[in-house]
């Protein structure tokens, strides 16, 4: 586990510095109130939990869905104004839906795959990746820091 403040690693303590909750290591813990040592065990379990962390799963509307339900509803040889019916909304929305103006929501869009037999949802997996944290050459807060002379 690194610095908040400075960057490097070692022992490391929680402590409130300006009002913020930070993990800092000795030489750090003086520009605030030490609130206690950060155990090597709870650093273990931390990284442990993010390894285990499944990828976040999202449904998304596919890029070319004024399209698809253009040529969807095209195909069943339904106009505008009928296929609004049977779904039971306005028929300027579907207008808008297939001109691209509108995006649909979930919703919306399950509604329309189903009347229609198509697929306009994808599921989108978010796969977070976990950041090496390398001693860069600029600067840290510890570098902004002023302290006072006692």
């Amino acid at each position: 586990m690194l610095c908040d403040m400075c960057g490097s690693s070692g022992s490391m303590f929680k402590a409130e510095v300006e009002g913020a909750v930070l993990t800092v290591c000795q030489n750090c813990s003086r520009f605030g109130k030490i609130l206690g040592a950060v155990k090597q065990h709870e650093v273990e379990k931390i990284r442990q939990k993010k390894a285990e962390e499944k990828p976040e799963a999202m449904d998304i509307i596919v890029d070319n869905y004024a399209e698809k339900i253009r040529k969807g509803r095209e195909e069943l040889g339904l106009t505008q104004k009928d296929f609004a019916k049977k779904l039971n909304e306005k028929e300027s929305l579907i207008h808008q839906l297939e001109s691209g103006n509108f995006h649909p929501n979930i919703e919306l869009a399950k509604k329309l795959q189903k009347a229609l037999g198509i697929k306009l949802i994808e599921e989108y997996e978010e796969k977070h990746e976990e950041l090496r944290h390398e001693k860069a050459e600029g600067f840290t807060i510890g570098d902004f820091i002023k302290t006072k002379n006692k």
